[in-house]
């Protein structure tokens, strides 16, 4: 979590295409980072596959005016609305996109590239029929916002009891990765979005970033098989908190238009 999912960086940018904020050059720059390409295949009336900038032309002339974020994990599908198939393939992949004002979603499938040494990735979004439904267990950014305060102190407190709150060289590394990409001004959300849904992500973010730095630190200071099992019933509530963070603020600019 410490990283934006793909599918988070779809909804954003391509909420702003579609508000005519940005290019659609920078907006499919924007999604495709450091990967080395992302298509979108299965859109109606496309025979194969197609670059992110005739996809969003695509699915805009198909009544398409927003995108929502599902992070769905096992026993909590998060933020979808079915069908079962969607949610299904949604699941495997931890996350995808919902298009609002017409009934698609996206789907993403990351494939390395490429010989040892020089792997590339690719990104292909597989566009599905889904139900149009108001998306499961996404909270408001108030709620979320009050949630993620309340979890992040519940857990300080059982971690720092067991010593796992995060030392050691994995730790520092995960740290020291997190400051400089916020020093850098990067850009938490596309043009457009509320400045609260910019805070509820940064806070999510943070939360994500000491969910790994606990889990890639090993057992930390748990000795025992209850402690090691308390900080992961610490953590688990946290990661779930987190991921409804997340998706109430990438969901943002729909809610927003829809109230």
């Amino acid at each position: 979590m410490l990283s934006e999912p793909r599918s988070g960086l779809l909804a954003a940018w391509g909420n702003a295409l579609l508000a005519g904020l940005v290019s659609p050059d920078d907006a499919a720059l924007a999604i495709v980072g450091e990967d080395a390409v992302h298509r979108v295949e299965g859109l109606p009336g496309e025979t194969g596959p197609v670059g992110l900038t005739l996809a969003f032309g695509r699915l805009r002339s198909l009544g398409v005016t927003g995108f929502r974020v599902a992070l769905p994990a096992p026993g909590h599908p998060l933020g979808l609305s079915g069908p079962p198939d969607f949610n299904a393939q949604a699941l495997d992949a931890e996350e995808a996109v919902v298009a609002f004002g017409a009934p698609y979603g996206l789907v993403p499938e990351v494939r390395e590239v490429g010989p040892d040494g020089d792997l590339h990735i690719e990104v292909v979004w597989r566009c599905l029929p889904v139900r149009e439904a108001p998306p499961a267990d996404v909270p408001s950014l108030g709620e979320a916002e009050r949630e993620l305060a309340e979890a992040l102190r519940d857990a300080t407190a059982v971690l720092t009891r067991l010593d796992v709150a995060g030392s050691g060289p994995v730790a520092e590394a995960a740290v020291d990765a997190y400051r400089a990409r916020t020093e850098r001004g990067r850009e938490v959300l596309a043009p457009g979005y509320p400045p609260r849904a910019v805070r509820v992500l940064e806070l999510a973010q943070r939360v994500g970033l000491l969910i790994s730095v606990a889990y890639e630190n090993g057992h930390g200071g748990a000795v025992s098989a209850s402690e090691i099992a308390a900080r992961q019933e610490a953590l688990r509530p946290v990661e779930r908190v987190a991921r409804r963070a997340q998706v109430a603020a990438y969901n943002a600019y729909v809610e927003e238009r829809e109230r």
